[in-house]
């Protein structure tokens, strides 16, 4: 059984409602180690209406503050970010086998002063390591070429050669085949009368698989076609080549069931794929869906070198 260290989120939101509620459940699949001190741990537990369950493992996680259930703070994106990075410590040491994050709050990060937009671009400065982005379950995963960037910005990244260093990057990671590679276009460009940035896209997608030595990407895939039940009856992980055109249809069909993935790393971390979700902090409504399908993919060998 993995041992997995759980980074807990922003304490204002749902991240330790959905630890309590479902550690009985993930103790079938993993050891877990709570990023927490006791001091919070308890306040929380308290706000819940509950107690900290007696085999809960806890690593410290230095500071406290006053708990404000639903409201942006730089004292609970401090300390998410420093649990954060308790987990990072303990998998990199190897004390751990992979860390579960649970979510933060951007805003609240930023008025803590931490630099970084997220827990993907914090791995990478961290770890100097180049992740990938996937998000999905196991129905259907996408793994985003481009991230957080302008929509304006999206075309000048679609190049031959660093898309297929993504390619390759993914198929290091990921044991999965076919994997569908989006156009950029409408119609993926139907032949170049709505664009020909496909081009680039065939190219990327035919030196991957020489390299490879099989087929293992396919595409361009007309977009508006790639979510449809027949194709995700075929294609199990898709490559969007922006954000939205990934992840407003695949949150459209699994919103609940989603998870986040961070690929290409020494280290190997995943993520609930909701929010800190303020509007219903500590009123016991939160799903643990999402949290219980990460925790899971730790133990799947199929899905990860």
């Amino acid at each position: 059984m993995k041992r997995l260290a759980i980074s807990v989120g922003d304490l204002n939101g749902v991240g330790f409602e959905i630890i309590l509620k479902a550690h009985d459940r993930i103790k079938q699949f993993c050891d877990p180690i709570y990023c927490i001190n006791y001091t919070m741990a308890h306040q929380a537990a308290m706000l819940l209406d509950t107690q900290i369950p007696n085999d809960f493992h806890m690593m410290k996680v230095s500071g406290e503050f006053t708990i404000q259930p639903g409201h942006v703070s730089a004292e609970s994106g401090r300390y998410s970010f420093d649990s954060f990075v308790t987990a990072i410590d303990l998998a990199v040491s190897k004390v751990v086998d992979g860390i579960v994050t649970l979510p933060i709050h951007k805003e609240a990060w930023k008025l803590a002063g931490v630099d970084y937009v997220g827990h993907t671009d914090a791995l990478r400065d961290i770890l100097k390591a180049d992740a990938i982005m996937m998000l999905g379950c196991d129905k259907l995963y996408v793994a985003l070429y481009t991230e957080h960037i302008p929509l304006r910005e999206v075309i000048e990244h679609i190049r031959s050669e660093p898309l297929y260093d993504f390619l390759i990057r993914l198929h290091h990671s990921l044991k999965r085949s076919p994997i569908a590679v989006l156009g950029i276009n409408p119609h993926a460009g139907d032949h170049g009368v709505l664009g020909d940035e496909e081009r680039f896209i065939e190219e990327a997608i035919q030196k991957a698989n020489e390299t490879i030595g099989e087929t293992v990407f396919e595409g361009p895939i007309v977009p508006d076609v790639a979510f449809t039940p027949r194709s995700r009856e075929y294609f199990k992980t898709v490559v969007a080549m922006y954000h939205d055109q990934g992840l407003a249809p695949l949150k459209a069909l699994y919103f609940d069931e989603g998870i986040n993935v961070s690929l290409g790393l020494p280290i190997l971390r995943t993520s609930v794929d909701h929010g800190t979700a303020f509007d219903i902090a500590y009123e016991k409504k939160a799903s643990i869906l999402s949290y219980m399908n990460a925790v899971q993919f730790h133990s799947r060998d199929d899905n990860t070198k």
